[in-house]
């Protein structure tokens, strides 16, 4: 190696894209089982166990339901508005010098992505897990949501925990 030459910062690009793919991958499957296998004919509650349902909500906003709204254009306007994050994450991702950010953005975006699939395809998003303690239930969520708020939790961790070099 030559002493005067800087070494090249390690590009994780195809790995957080990998990632990606495995998440929308994983969220589709897991949507169509759900819609095409376990709710038909009719939605119903399936009790997993004491804590856990698999139950079929339409989410027509974005996180918890917010923004949700009737009006035919939101689907569209909240599928372009995480078309466009996505593609701020690609940048991103493209400068990842370390595996768990590019981890972490690979599944946000590919959480975007499936959730921007059921938008398209279907006008709201399909949630059906369902977690509960007595009888309080968590919001319903799916796979592409677990993506991205376990991604968002990683670059949390990264950014309070990971060394960071002085100037």
């Amino acid at each position: 190696m030559n002493a005067f030459v800087a070494p090249q910062a390690r590009s994780f690009t195809l790995f957080g894209l990998a990632v990606a793919a495995i998440v929308v991958v994983l969220d589709q499957l897991s949507k169509w089982w759900v819609l095409d296998v376990v709710m038909q004919p009719i939605p119903h509650v399936v009790e997993v166990t004491p804590f856990f349902n698999l139950v079929l909500v339409w989410n027509f906003g974005v996180s918890f339901g917010t923004f949700a709204s009737a009006h035919a254009l939101m689907p569209y306007v909240l599928s372009a508005v995480a078309v466009a994050i996505t593609a701020g994450l690609l940048i991103w991702l493209r400068q990842a010098d370390k595996r768990m950010v590019a981890l972490a953005i690979g599944l946000i975006i590919g959480g975007a992505v499936g959730n921007v699939i059921d938008r398209l395809r279907y006008g709201a998003v399909a949630d059906f897990l369902d977690f509960h303690i007595g009888g309080w239930h968590f919001w319903a969520f799916n796979v592409a949501d677990s993506g991205i708020s376990v991604g968002v939790a990683l670059l949390v961790l990264d950014g309070l925990f990971a060394g960071r070099e002085k100037s």
